[in-house]
């Protein structure tokens, strides 16, 4: 049976710009990884903008959310993508680093009403909502994800050719079995986020010796 592809309604967007506003989605990629940087996104389409394929990455397959990346870079009237690196979420941890890239996203973009996936803004200039699931109920916010994910999985994809040893390409940093043992095996690397539990035990054992 052929899989239906589910599609984002926009509410959301219809609200905002039915009292003359831009709506701005925001999202993220990489809070569970033990590697590599979290990437935070942010999009603004244009009012009245429909796309029925754009949804929440994690229900798209990989080519469908390359294919979703170039259309929503294109379509989009606004976008940006940050990359935090290891050293901030080991500093503020990962919830804050989070929090903290989406509202410098959000004071940097066009004022807009700001929907995020879950994660509360506390942003006087701006109307902040922030639905569980948010990238299921706005395309904005789905749309970020999508950016968000792309621009994570290939910056790992990258780090996978500067350390073969962790398939980093395959787990996108990830603690899977073959990634944890790669870490008891070889060690950590600078991008490994060292406020992380087995991470941090394994840096535990090194301080040992």
């Amino acid at each position: 049976m052929k899989k239906i592809q589910k599609s984002t309604p926009n509410d959301f967007e219809h609200e905002a710009w039915q009292e003359g506003k831009l709506l701005l989605g925001i999202d993220e990629a990489g809070r569970g990884p033990l590697a590599g940087p979290l990437t935070v996104a942010g999009v603004i389409f244009e009012p009245g903008y429909e796309n029925p394929e754009i949804y929440d990455s994690k229900g798209l397959s990989e080519k469908k959310r390359a294919q979703l990346y170039e259309t929503i870079k294109e379509d989009a009237i606004w976008f940006q993508i940050i990359q935090v690196p290891e050293a901030d979420i080991d500093r503020y941890d990962i919830y804050h680093a989070d929090q903290m890239a989406m509202a410098k996203l959000a004071m940097e973009a066009p004022e807009a009403v700001v929907v995020t996936d879950a994660m509360p803004l506390d942003l006087p200039e701006r109307t902040v909502f922030h639905p569980v699931k948010g990238d299921q109920k706005s395309v904005s916010v789905a749309a970020a994800s999508i950016l968000a994910k792309v621009t994570r999985d290939r910056t790992m994809e990258m780090y996978d050719e500067i350390y073969p040893e962790y398939g980093f390409a395959k787990n996108k940093g990830y603690p899977t079995k073959a990634h944890l043992e790669a870490i008891e095996k070889h060690g950590i690397t600078p991008i490994h986020r060292r406020s992380f539990g087995p991470v941090r035990a394994v840096q535990m054992k090194l301080d040992l010796f």
